[in-house]
């Protein structure tokens, strides 16, 4: 397991497969910011919340140079369902083998009803356009998490 990274770090490099084919890479976003979000599961309450609150708030975000990347291990073809069902603005990217989301530290032990497992972490990184870390969310609460994410991407 590596270490996970913390504020003032360099965003660790990335690529994802996209919902319409494209690849998402850490170089597409340079000379803007991105909200990096990991989340456990397409068409789930909470991650639906999450996905549809950044859509809602996608122009507040893009008044702050800022683009929305949210990642998961489901599927591209999973991603694209869920885009439409929802009818999501944001992008999706699919990190099949969790590379990624391990990479940045958001595949952590979980404990529910005393069973211990491994998962995603629900977690955002705002990446400044210096490429670096310039804040992170671990264990979100949906509510009033998009919120607070465009303020600090409005303040960097």
């Amino acid at each position: 397991m590596t270490k996970a990274p913390e504020e003032g770090d360099t965003a660790p490099d990335f690529s994802f497969a996209g919902e319409d084919g494209r690849t998402f890479s850490l170089s597409d976003y340079d000379g803007r910011k991105l909200v990096l979000y990991f989340y456990p599961k397409d068409d789930t309450p909470g991650c639906t919340k999450q996905a549809i609150g950044f859509t809602e708030m996608a122009d507040g975000f893009a008044a702050a140079n800022t683009a929305i990347l949210g990642v998961s291990k489901d599927t591209a073809a999973k991603h694209a369902r869920f885009r439409e069902k929802h009818d999501l603005g944001i992008d999706l990217g699919s990190d099949p083998d969790g590379e990624v989301i391990e990479r940045y530290g958001s595949w952590v032990e979980k404990n529910m009803y005393g069973r211990k497992y491994m998962g995603i972490d629900r977690s955002t990184f705002l990446i400044g356009t210096d490429g670096k870390l310039a804040r992170i969310w671990r264990k979100v609460r949906v509510k009033g998490h998009v919120e607070q994410v465009l303020e600090a991407a409005k303040a960097l």
